[in-house]
């Protein structure tokens, strides 16, 4: 009960008072959008860069690590796609779409603070190994899928395809701020000082602006239709990645903290980028859009079973 209480619930409280904020009309939707502009093109790629760029690369890149969390999120993805289409009926795009709710969690809104709560900052550093490659495969492989299954048949080549795919991932404002920061840590490059207290000072900022962004956000989601199909995705993002991940990082033995991070990470509910990713390829955007509102509520009672679980 304490972990409830203590780590889980502080956390979703910032998101209820996101949520009630524009609820109320206290806070408008216009401000919740530059609000979540603001931390996802600005604040967390900071927070993304400093974190990348003094991480020490050798130590916290574990291949175990990587293997166990990505074998989870693949698996999620792939038993999302064949799920919805096998279970469903829907059309190839919308399985793409609904098996990357399975696919991308919550690694930075929900799974960075958390962690932190539960095990300290210091606990953080497999979290952006994790972190370092998230959006990058995530969006790698959802893309790479989705132009497959678009472009069927309509010659448009693997030099379109590629393109097509190179430039969603590397105008994605997270995907810079990563690669920004892996420069600076392979060049050994010294930053000014003045630079790195401005940086300084914006990742203050990120994770509760995005945590009470993120509450208003939710706020536009209705469950409307589609709940078994919703469901099925909650649970493949809440339950199979994290229980795929235990038994791949017991397998590769995992250290304690990297074990808790990469089960813990693959806990967390699916990511807003799930409707995100729905709504550029106008592909299963009720589904995914529910299914953000739902796993993030369901979140709650999974997480506190997963960190008893966790000791």
């Amino acid at each position: 009960m304490s972990s409830l209480i203590e780590v889980i619930l502080p956390v979703f409280l910032v998101i209820g008072f996101g949520y009630a904020a524009v609820w109320r009309k206290l806070f408008s939707n216009e401000g919740v959008d530059g609000l979540m502009k603001f931390t996802q093109n600005f604040a967390i790629p900071c927070l993304l860069f400093k974190a990348i760029s003094t991480l020490d690369l050798g130590q916290n890149f574990d291949w175990r690590l990587l293997i166990s969390f990505y074998t989870g999120a693949l698996s999620g993805f792939v038993v999302g796609l064949f799920g919805a289409r096998i279970l469903f009926k829907r059309p190839w795009e919308d399985c793409v779409a609904i098996g990357f709710v399975g696919l991308f969690s919550n690694s930075l809104l929900l799974g960075l603070p958390i962690t932190e709560r539960a095990y300290g900052a210091d606990a953080l550093k497999p979290n952006y190994a994790i972190i370092a490659m998230h959006s990058p495969f995530c969006y790698g492989v959802g893309i790479t899928v989705m132009e497959f299954v678009r472009n069927r048949g309509k010659g448009r080549g693997l030099a379109g395809t590629s393109g097509a795919i190179l430039k969603a991932m590397f105008s994605n404002a997270l995907v810079i701020g990563i690669s920004l920061g892996f420069v600076v840590n392979l060049t050994g490059l010294a930053l000014p000082g003045v630079l790195t207290d401005a940086i300084d000072l914006m990742i203050r900022a990120a994770l509760p602006a995005a945590l009470f962004g993120l509450g208003g956000v939710l706020f536009r989601y209705r469950p409307e239709g589609d709940l078994k199909a919703i469901a099925f995705a909650c649970a493949v993002s809440l339950i199979l990645h994290p229980t795929i991940v235990w038994f791949m990082g017991g397998a590769l033995s995992l250290d304690q903290g990297q074990f808790r991070s990469a089960v813990l990470t693959a806990a967390m509910a699916p990511g807003i980028n799930s409707y995100i990713f729905a709504n550029m390829y106008g592909a299963a955007r009720r589904v995914a859009a529910s299914a953000v509102l739902v796993g993030t509520l369901t979140s709650i009672l999974t997480i506190w079973v997963w960190l008893a679980l966790l000791g």
